[in-house]
């Protein structure tokens, strides 16, 4: 946008000196918002994938003795958990195996 107004202001309304200015000021904004947008699009990594949920801690909303279901992020999914887990105990992620997430209880000080 910095750029088309530039060359309508260069083209209709500035005499000789300036507006060659105005454009070289139009390109060096126009570069300097791209390089902002990518930059700012590349500085957090991605938030998808397995590997980011592991280590995370769910909710059990259905008893996992092994196998039950819990919510991560609002999401349900099932998941096995081997020492057992009751209605409301967080647990934690350790792995997965296909959509199913293996868990650890988190133990209550």
């Amino acid at each position: 946008m910095l750029l088309l107004t530039a060359i309508v202001l260069a083209i209709f309304f500035l005499p000789a000196p300036w507006n060659g200015l105005v454009l070289v000021f139009g390109v060096l904004g126009e570069a300097g918002e791209m390089i902002f947008g990518i930059w700012y699009s590349r500085r957090r990594g991605s938030a998808a994938g397995a590997e980011r949920m592991i280590g995370a801690a769910v909710r059990v909303i259905e008893p996992c003795r092994p196998r039950g279901r819990v919510s991560y992020k609002g999401e349900l999914w099932d998941a096995v958990c081997g020492e057992g887990a009751d209605i409301g105990d967080r647990a934690r992620i350790v792995a997965m195996d296909g959509s199913i997430l293996v868990l650890e209880r988190i133990a209550v000080a």
